[in-house]
């Protein structure tokens, strides 16, 4: 019994992790499959089916020909955009938040619970509240409508997490490695660039896919703070799938969707596993086996 039990175990265990799966990629399935399909086929039979005659004209419209309803054709202009709105709000959150966590675990200050719990508080704000505020900034600014300003928008909303992960990381570290680099002359930020950095990659990690999903799946912050032709390439999706000029081209839409997650999917697919690492890195252990 015990030894038919163990082998039902993982059988079953497995089962359930297929069909999970399954169940988990089966709308990317149709994405694809319909997204080179053409349309007659897509009217004539199921969804779920395999496309009788494959074609990539449905990409190629989606990605340079299909009208989106604003100054651009294509999805192509606004995946730029995009790009250019993500990396440097990765770039500078990552870093900031770093320097927040550092700071916040390895320089204690008079009242520095209370800003992380203000930090802490300013992560789970949600979209909505901070759109007229930061709207109002952004004039002031003279960042209405512009690129950097959704840069900004996003820097500002995903600190709070980014401090939040950081911190957690490095409390794993003794405070002692901290007091001996202090002792061999290191200075402030020599501490956190040679020390505590080059210790801390799967944190780091963990947190640029976390952030790089976050900005690039944004709608609502591209679609408020954009300007025409300006915006990132989901508020372009939501306009070519709902600004519709007769025949409602349903392969295209598919295409469209598809282009405009590849980004995250492929993120995910190859550095997934970082992000696992990143949460076990708050750990003591870990970083002892390290």
């Amino acid at each position: 019994m015990k030894t038919r039990r163990s082998r039902l175990g993982p059988t079953a265990l497995y089962a359930i992790l297929l069909a999970s799966a399954a169940i988990y990629l089966s709308p990317i399935y149709v994405l694809f499959v319909n997204s080179i399909k053409p349309l007659a086929e897509i009217h004539a039979g199921s969804i779920m089916t395999w496309p009788e005659a494959g074609t990539l004209a449905p990409w190629r419209a989606a990605w340079s020909e299909a009208q989106t309803g604003l100054d651009h054709n294509g999805l192509s202009p606004f995946f730029l955009n995009s790009i250019i709105i993500t990396v440097p709000a990765v770039i500078l959150t990552t870093a900031l938040g770093a320097l927040n966590g550092y700071v916040l675990c390895k320089w204690p200050f008079r009242g520095d619970r209370i800003v992380f719990a203000l930090i802490l508080f300013s992560a789970f704000i949600p979209f909505q509240i901070v759109l007229l505020p930061m709207a109002a900034v952004l004039g002031a600014l003279g960042l209405a409508g512009s690129s950097a300003g959704l840069v900004l928008v996003h820097v500002v909303y995903g600190l709070g997490l980014a401090t939040v992960f950081f911190r957690g990381a490095f409390n794993a570290f003794p405070n002692e490695v901290v007091r001996a680099a202090t002792i061999d002359g290191a200075g402030f930020f020599a501490i956190l660039i040679r020390v505590l950095l080059p210790s801390s990659l799967p944190i780091i990690a963990a947190t640029v896919i976390w952030q790089f999903t976050h900005v690039w799946n944004d709608y609502l912050f591209g679609l408020t703070f954009s300007s025409a032709g300006g915006q990132p390439v989901t508020v372009a999706l939501n306009n070519l799938v709902s600004i519709s000029h007769g025949v409602r081209e349903y392969n295209v839409y598919f295409a469209a969707a598809l282009q405009t997650s590849l980004p995250t999917l492929i993120v995910y697919i190859l550095f997934g596993r970082w992000f696992l690492r990143g949460a076990l890195f708050t750990t003591p252990g870990w970083v002892a086996s390290k």
